[in-house]
């Protein structure tokens, strides 16, 4: 028996492994897998090329656990090894530079597997100690075994073995006694090894018989071997690629699309992704792209590796330039990493414009699925806008689709303002928009459906790239003014009619949850609606970003909504309000109004005193009667706002005529709307 000293100039690489990789632990096993298939693939590569000739026969890996003795054993049949090898590529861990490799990457839990022949060492991650028991596949080889008890010292001696290959053997520790089950190895292998090229095996086949579990004579493969992504697409249908992708995610829907890369140039990239139906929710559907290297599972959450919006894709990416053991902040530096994610990207776009230019039809129909993955693409990717803007549709209320140049082509003459700017007109809530939409309709515009989560940063986006172009949501104002005209009808209200209207509407507007009302007045056709409710659009939009995306328009989010009340001065039922208002009450606001604007003659005579003069040259008592008639106005437009609030109050035509257009945006809810249900019935 041989005792030594493992290659190292420190004592600190195995406390090292097991600090710092204490929350990567679970990946002994896909090292030590990994490692018994490279032993496999290398011997069939001799063989091939006449270096082996002997018989390979079956050469599966085993995966053998033995729950009482709390050992794992990985086995194969590959190359094996000598004594020599075991002492290189075992004991001379760092030959290369041990201290440097301890100083480098002691700080990176990621970082350290993989590095300096490490793969191995992660085993005492979670073992108290580790034996090799190994015979290379060179004729008359003898067989050695290696233990090691986790401290720099081993033993090596020589021992019996049948057959060539390698049988690793973890005694696993008592904090890590968890992986010493079935159910955490089944769960370990499927995660990190369902997709190696050479037959995993771990105990039998199972069969349920007479009520219970039972064990089978069949090995349990638990790989697949040669996985879709590694076929060619000539081979595949339809239905292979819908089964692969039930594999990976048995409760999802039916994917939309699918895109198969196959590169060998400038680098090797292998994968399917599938674009899914993502229900219009982003955050939940992240980290569904499984990344491999060499069928190697290395992670499923790839932001900063790949785009953001390629996160929302679902699939696999297999790549041998990834390299396996090594930290997020490495990876998203990689060079090799960042050309695949451009080419992705290309991929994507080009395989939608494939599928759009054969299939509009098709295309349109799953629309709704692809919308929110196209416009965040857009949206955070410069070179996807560039290409996606030739198939990115633009639906309308009547459920026809437009690119965005057709649409530009269809609206530009019926729908450029004034001052030259085509003018987009949009709805967000179709039924809750529809008075809206419908007046749009009846002056001959279109109005579009942009309903999507990420909707209101797209229409932004959209104005900057568009030219002498806006974006107007469809109640943001009334049709005549949604696309101003040179053209305006004549107000039929007097200033003072004006006033008392303001006064009347205002003091009847239930109170709505953080919203105010400014009561405007526009000249309409006497067959429009009397009242309606809008909502300025860039408050509006600003309020909507800001509950998406927070940070410097948060603070958009914390302010009262902001609504028009419009009346149209020039509708009857407006004018009748005015006449029984004057029947009512109008010799007495005519007499207020009479006062104050006495007074307001005289304030304004004071105030033009005033003008150049310093506060101390101001005569005292015209201080004090300025005061007084400051006073008095206060009084008099409070007894002015009285009268007509409580003519408003009594007057059953001022609240109906508010609750329909509270009716009309979904604002009239709980007492107010029985109470205008109550009215309702009066009134007929």
């Amino acid at each position: 028996m041989q005792k030594g000293h493992i290659g190292v100039t420190t004592e600190d690489i195995f406390p090292i492994i097991k600090k710092y990789l204490y929350s990567d632990h679970e990946i002994f096993l896909r090292e030590l897998v990994s490692n018994a298939v490279d032993a496999t693939q290398k011997l069939k590569t001799l063989a091939s090329v006449g270096e082996f000739k002997g018989e390979m026969g079956e050469a599966p890996v085993r995966v053998i656990l033995d729950e009482e003795k709390k050992t794992i054993t990985i086995s194969d049949r590959g190359v094996g090894m000598t004594a020599e090898e075991i002492d290189k590529y075992i004991n001379q861990v760092a030959f290369s530079g041990a201290n440097e490799f301890l100083e480098k990457y002691k700080k990176d839990a990621n970082a350290i597997i993989g590095h300096f022949g490490l793969g191995f060492y992660s085993s005492f991650m979670v073992s108290e100690k580790v034996e090799i028991i190994t015979k290379s596949f060179r004729d008359g080889a003898q067989a050695v075994k290696w233990s090691c008890d986790g401290s720099p010292e081993y033993t090596l001696e020589e021992v019996e073995k049948a057959d060539r290959g390698t049988d690793i053997i973890l005694h696993i520790d008592k904090d890590n006694e968890q992986y010493a089950t079935k159910a955490e190895i089944s769960n370990l292998l499927k995660k990190y090894c369902r997709f190696l090229p050479v037959e995993v095996i771990f105990g039998k086949e199972t069969e349920w018989k007479d009520g219970k579990e039972e064990e089978t004579d069949k090995d349990n493969v638990i790989n697949e071997t040669k996985p879709l992504w590694t076929r060619t697409p000539s081979e595949l249908q339809d239905e292979d690629y819908t089964k692969f992708y039930r594999g990976l995610y048995p409760m999802a829907d039916e994917p939309l699309f699918n895109i198969h890369l196959n590169v060998d140039y400038p680098f090797n990239l292998t994968g399917v992704l599938y674009f899914p139906k993502l229900k219009n929710n982003v955050e939940v559907q992240k980290n569904k792209i499984q990344l491999y290297c060499n069928q190697v599972y290395v992670t499923d959450s790839v932001e900063g590796i790949v785009p953001e919006f390629l996160t929302l894709l679902h699939g696999v990416i297999d790549s041998p330039d990834i390299p396996l053991n090594v930290s997020r902040s490495y990876l998203q530096s990689d060079g090799n990493v960042k050309k695949i994610s451009s080419h992705i990207t290309k991929k994507v776009a080009d395989r939608l414009e494939e599928i759009f230019k054969k299939d509009r039809e098709n295309f349109e129909a799953k629309w709704d699925d692809l919308k929110i993955f196209i416009e965040y693409g857009m949206l955070t990717e410069e070179k996807f806008y560039d290409r996606a803007k030739k198939f990115t549709l633009l639906k309308n209320t009547d459920g026809k689709f437009f690119t965005f140049d057709e649409y530009a082509g269809i609206i530009k003459d019926n729908q450029t303002d004034k001052d030259g700017q085509l003018v987009y007109l949009y709805a967000t809530d179709v039924e809750g928009q529809f008075s809206f939409i419908e007046a749009a309709k009846n002056k001959g515009y279109d109005v579009l459906v942009l309903d999507g989560q990420l909707d209101s940063h797209f229409v932004n986006h959209l104005e900057s790239k568009f030219e002498k172009s806006r974006f107007v949501r469809v109640d943001s104002d009334i049709a005549d003014k949604l696309i101003p005209k040179d053209e305006s009808a004549e107000l039929k209200l007097s200033e003072a009619q004006k006033q008392d209207l303001t006064t009347i509407f205002s003091s009847q507007v239930p109170n709505v949850d953080k919203a105010n009302f400014i009561v405007s007045f526009e000249a309409l056709d006497e067959t429009a609606t009397p009242v309606m409710i809008t909502q300025q659009e860039f408050m509006r939009r600003m309020k909507e970003m800001s509950q998406l995306g927070g940070g410097p328009m948060s603070f958009y989010g914390e302010m009262p909504d902001s609504y028009n009340l419009v009346v149209n001065g020039n509708h009857p039922l407006v004018t009748r309000i005015i006449e029984e208002e004057e029947k009512e009450v109008g010799e007495k606001v005519a007499s207020i109004r009479h006062k104050i604007e006495g007074l307001e003659g005289k304030r304004s005579e004071l105030e033009k005193a005033k003008e150049g003069k310093k506060d101390e040259e101001i005569p005292q008592a015209d201080k004090d009667e300025l005061e007084d008639i400051n006073k008095k106005l206060v009084e008099l437009n409070g007894k002015k706002d009285a009268e007509l609030s409580t003519f408003a109050s009594s007057n059953k035509l001022v609240s109906q005529l508010i609750d329909l257009a509270l009716l009309s945006n979904n604002m009239l809810k709980g007492e107010a709307l029985t109470k205008f249900v109550k009215r309702s019935i009066d009134l007929i």
